[in-house]
């Protein structure tokens, strides 16, 4: 196993996280994880050297939490670091921050959680949390011990991001979405530096964008361009690699679900490392993102001149999804997608007033494409 930096604390954790929200589960129930091939898998995973254990409140509909407590039995505690995130769209009074972090303690079996989370932290979920007092408190539970670090993880813009790191000196990490597609998404790697110029570690979550990055690509360019490489690769250990050669990257999360998985990725960080990828291979990851990227039949550059919609419609992220659908052929996963966007954003809800058209810089016949799109990837 290679080991890396995290933040400005002394400690060297895995370049390979475990992350406990996609475990094997019985019957196509989240809720039922298959507990003999999960215990096997993490086990597996800690025995080989990974460190960093990622769960939260709602994982698996919350068994995740108490499944871990279970895994981390038999001396396995002591062999890593947890990490677990405060439900944040749950806390509504100030007594709700020792409510949730007692009952998680309880369900992990421990007496303390390593490193602690403020759970998919937006700027108006942060400022409610900041409201009812989550500093003070987080101090407070930091030095009764029940937590020993605390970081957020993040899903919104890039100024969002840089105010939530800047109006707290507290913060030891921050768990972002980024992958060789993301770049510019959320906080992208603009907030990536950002952050670790200011001293917090960062921990990545879905590094294979939901799984979408280790499919074998479809049989068009971008398979070849993989194909011209020196070093031949699968497509999760390009994307895994091309994270672990930044060194603002401390520790990359990978939701496994099978032993297969684990070993896998296990065996890419132990080839890991800051500087491993040449700047050919580098320019090859550039254009597999801009040949991704070609495939999406909606030009939609995401300049929101076509929001507000009068009538609700999230066009750009409709639009996204859409787009998703067809460069990485996942229609199952799009719609899922689309069943996270709220209702009142769907794209069913256009009433064709062309508002949208007329302000549209690529002259995208927006309300052609809502339609489309809403039949594709509605199954309600």
């Amino acid at each position: 196993m290679h080991y890396r930096t995290f933040g400005n604390l002394d400690w060297k954790p895995s370049a390979l996280g475990f992350g406990a929200m996609r475990l094997p589960v019985l019957n196509n129930d989240p809720q039922q994880i298959d507990e003999p091939q999960a215990m096997e898998m993490m086990r597996y995973a800690i025995d080989h050297g990974v460190n960093y254990v990622d769960t939260a409140y709602p994982y698996h509909r919350g068994e995740s939490e108490g499944f871990v407590g279970k895994v981390l039995q038999d001396g396995y505690r002591e062999r890593i670091k947890l990490a677990t995130k405060l439900p944040s769209w749950l806390i509504e009074s100030p007594a709700d921050f020792d409510r949730y972090l007692d009952e998680q303690l309880e369900r992990l079996q421990t007496d303390h959680i390593d490193f602690y989370l403020l759970h998919a932290l937006r700027a108006a979920s942060w400022e409610k949390l900041r409201d009812l007092g989550a500093r003070a408190w987080a101090e407070g539970a930091i030095a009764d011990g029940r937590i020993r670090h605390l970081g957020f993880s993040f899903h919104d813009d890039l100024k969002a991001f840089k105010q939530i790191v800047d109006e707290y000196d507290g913060w030891t990490f921050c768990q972002i979405q980024y992958n060789y597609m993301d770049v510019a998404y959320q906080a992208g790697m603009e907030g990536l530096k950002y952050a670790a110029g200011k001293g917090l570690a960062v921990v990545i979550m879905e590094p294979l964008r939901g799984g979408r990055l280790a499919k074998n690509p479809p049989p068009n360019k971008i398979a070849g361009l993989f194909a011209t490489a020196e070093v031949a690769r699968t497509p999760a250990d390009w994307a895994l690699q091309w994270l672990w050669n930044q060194p603002e990257v401390s520790v990359v999360l990978s939701g496994m679900s099978t032993l297969q998985h684990v070993q896998e990725n296990v065996a890419s960080a132990g080839r890991s490392g800051v500087g491993t990828l040449s700047e050919a291979e580098l320019a090859l990851i550039d254009e597999v993102r801009e040949a991704y990227t070609s495939l999406s039949p909606i030009p939609c550059t995401d300049c929101k001149y076509c929001m507000p919609c009068p009538n609700g419609v999230n066009i750009p992220r409709v639009f996204e999804i859409y787009n998703e659908a067809m460069m990485y052929e996942d229609q199952w996963g799009a719609q899922q997608a689309y069943k996270w966007l709220n209702e009142e954003n769907r794209a069913n809800l256009c009433v064709e007033c062309l508002q949208c058209e007329e302000q549209c810089p690529q002259g995208i016949e927006i309300t052609a494409w809502l339609k489309k799109a809403h039949e594709l990837l509605c199954t309600e």
